[in-house]
């Protein structure tokens, strides 16, 4: 397992700087954003692609850096009702994967999507449950008549310029989002199809990250470190199903924190031994999006404890038994 880290944190920096600062921490891996909703600051595809002057002085700064990519990232809504907003999106995916293509690499991460509740919606519309009956319909024309094809025809295009794996973010407000869900486009589409694990989203659902890890195994493709805090009290008064703004954190039932201020050193030990359990041994990819702390101060925490975390070496024989 390696220390990584999505670029898209220093945005504001020029890559190169960025790099430098990273490799300062001990970050090992990065993930680069190439578009989507956290932007493309430090890797446009569209331009990467067409220039190889800026391609060479961008596979140039990686290399001087010491850092290995672990994916390029392009998380947008490709199904979205709205055709403009879903062309740009799935324009963004398919310029990630010619990049990746282009710098000898096999996996992007990105959102599964999530489309309307029919041809003629203009939003998303995420469904949390099963009844009224009309909830049934929405999911069944959603998956069987927008997502499903939409992947399937992207895995094709995928695999035709050499990426193999496309890891989906288990986010809420996307059609996978949680176990069940992203083995159901996994069977329905193909084994290219992943997850980029982040227990984050899975913990103020409820969710146990280990068993879930256990589940997918193999199916995990990138993992995020990122930490959730759930607010017992707000969560007793509304659950956890909440909308109010990531700025109200006094009041909302949970809040994304720095690894470590969410759950404890021991938790997060067990999901490092789930990982290694499960065969996963790559990119441990930092997430930072903690309200209460910098850009700089959350990161650094968070690597520093990580690190003694990760399983760096392998076993090798059992010399005891």
């Amino acid at each position: 397992m390696k220390l990584g880290v999505f670029t898209t944190l220093m945005s504001d920096m020029s890559l190169k700087d960025a790099l430098a600062y990273f490799k300062s921490i001990g970050i090992e891996m990065i993930e680069i954003g190439c578009g989507g909703y956290p932007g493309n600051a430090h890797a446009n595809p569209e331009v990467l692609l067409a220039d190889e002057g800026k391609f060479k002085e961008f596979m140039d700064t990686i290399a001087d850096s010491g850092l290995t990519v672990s994916a390029l990232s392009c998380h947008g809504n490709p199904v979205h009702p709205q055709k403009d907003i879903a062309e740009k999106y799935d324009r963004t995916i398919r310029n990630t994967i010619l990049l990746a293509e282009k710098m000898g690499l096999h996996q992007i991460n990105t959102f599964s999507g999530c489309p309307g509740d029919c041809e003629n919606s203009k939003y998303p519309n995420w469904v949390t449950c099963p009844w009224p009956e009309d909830y049934g319909k929405i999911l069944n024309w959603q998956w069987n008549e927008v997502l499903i094809p939409y992947w399937k025809k992207t895995v094709e295009f995928a695999k035709a310029h050499g990426v193999n794996k496309i890891a989906f973010e288990l986010h809420p407000g996307f059609c996978v989002y949680n176990t069940d869900s992203m083995k159901k486009i996994r069977e329905a589409v193909g084994p290219e199809l992943g997850a980029n694990l982040d227990p984050s989203h899975l913990i103020w659902q409820g969710m146990d990250p280990v068993k879930v890890i256990s589940e997918l195994g193999g199916a995990i493709f990138h993992f995020h470190a990122k930490d959730t805090r759930v607010d017992k009290y707000n969560t007793a008064i509304n659950g956890v199903l909440d909308t109010k703004s990531y700025g109200d954190l006094k009041h909302r039932s949970w809040l994304f924190r720095t690894v470590g201020f969410g759950n404890g050193e021991a938790y997060w030990r067990d999901i490092i031994s789930a990982l290694k359990l499960a065969g996963y041994d790559y990119a441990v990819s930092i997430e930072h999006e903690d309200a209460l702390m910098s850009k700089t101060e959350g990161l650094e925490k968070a690597a520093s404890f990580l690190k003694p975390l990760l399983i760096a070496e392998t076993a090798g024989k059992m010399w005891w038994a």
